[in-house]
């Protein structure tokens, strides 16, 4: 269902957040009592209630609905909460976090698409959003079909292997596989770890197999017992284990070191300086947005995201607070697009 958020006071609701804790967040809120209405599609020239609104100054006038192609308690879903609260206080009205998993982000893109066109309802991209213009057979085009506000945070993955184990740093793994044939443990085939993967066998011409497993816990648990040589994920997703000393991180897969694991080289620095992988999320409205209100939306976003309370929180999950503009986040897509359809193509993944 969806989650109510940050409902002003003097409009007799309440909500309360509580901490993030082991990476799920947990919220109490009290439902709004009364429908409001969505209003109508925005187009031709006669005049809308909404563009009188927006004349006034008055967007957003309800409630804003944000779907999030991913089920609760993940890490764009827990982003995407936190700022959220934040983003309806600024706004004035609550934003509603509205899960719609499944498909590859196909439910939610429809589902957004679905809505009228005045900017309450928006919709989560993450890099695996660019991933999917290669890998599904859409009926939409989440370029032409969507519109950029912001990016919200950047995340690196990190490469992981077996505590106490032969492997002790990435000059290691890539001398084994010079002997052998190495296995690389990732989540879902398709997603930015699992493509994260391939591309590593290709800028260190590696003999390796991928061996994808249906979550997190599932890629640990091999990577424990040995299963596989080293394995592909985020940081967010294995922070309790890395910081437990379950596992040893011998490289991160960012530009640059990150702030919560100084210690550890990128792959660039360990050796393949060809190679670099950053997951972001971004929030998206569907084209045809006024001007006025993508503006709107991108200067709080930068404002929340400057709040030093919401930029610890969000580096506590193992990601890096960054706004953009919309055309810095259209260079973004773009380039990711591009990048990961060059390693489908060289996988050989078939379009589904």
């Amino acid at each position: 269902m969806p989650t109510f958020f940050n409902a002003p006071p003097h409009r007799g609701r309440r909500t309360l957040l509580k901490g993030l804790a082991t990476g799920v967040l947990t919220s109490v809120v009290k439902p709004i009592a009364t429908r409001v209405a969505t209003g109508a599609a925005l187009g031709g020239s006669v005049a809308t209630p909404f563009r009188a609104a927006l004349a006034q100054g008055t967007y957003p006038s309800q409630p804003i609905r944000v779907i999030v192609p991913f089920g609760p308690g993940g890490l764009a879903d827990i982003s995407m909460r936190l700022i959220g609260q934040k983003l309806g206080e600024r706004l004035g009205h609550p934003i509603i976090v509205d899960n719609r998993p499944g498909a590859g982000g196909v439910v939610a893109a429809t589902s957004t698409l679905g809505a009228p066109k005045d900017g309450h309802t928006l919709i989560l991209f993450t890099n695996g959003t660019a991933i999917g213009k290669s890998l599904f057979n859409l009926k939409y085009d989440p370029e032409k079909d969507f519109t950029p506000i912001s990016t919200l945070a950047y995340f690196d993955l990190i490469l992981l292997t077996k505590k106490d184990g032969p492997i002790t740093d990435l000059q290691a793994l890539l001398a084994v596989g010079k002997t052998r044939r190495l296995t690389l443990g990732t989540i879902n085939p398709g997603s930015t770890q699992n493509l994260s993967g391939e591309l590593f066998k290709s800028v260190a011409r590696l003999n390796a197999d991928l061996v994808p497993y249906k979550s997190t816990s599932e890629v640990l648990a091999a990577l424990m017992r040995g299963d596989v040589d080293v394995a592909f994920e985020s940081y967010a997703a294995l922070k309790g284990a890395v910081d437990a000393g379950q596992v040893t991180v011998i490289a991160a897969t960012g530009p640059t070191r990150s702030s919560w694991l100084p210690k550890v080289p990128t792959v660039r620095e360990a050796g393949l300086p060809g190679y670099e992988v950053t997951g972001w999320n971004a929030l998206y409205a569907p084209a045809g947005i006024p001007a006025a209100v993508i503006e709107t939306l991108n200067r709080h976003m930068r404002e929340v995201l400057a709040q030093p309370d919401v930029r610890q929180r969000l580096l506590d999950l193992g990601t890096d607070p960054k706004p953009s503009s919309p055309a810095e986040l259209a260079e973004v897509f773009r380039r990711d697009t591009a990048k990961w359809a060059a390693v489908i193509r060289q996988a050989g993944i078939k379009p589904q």
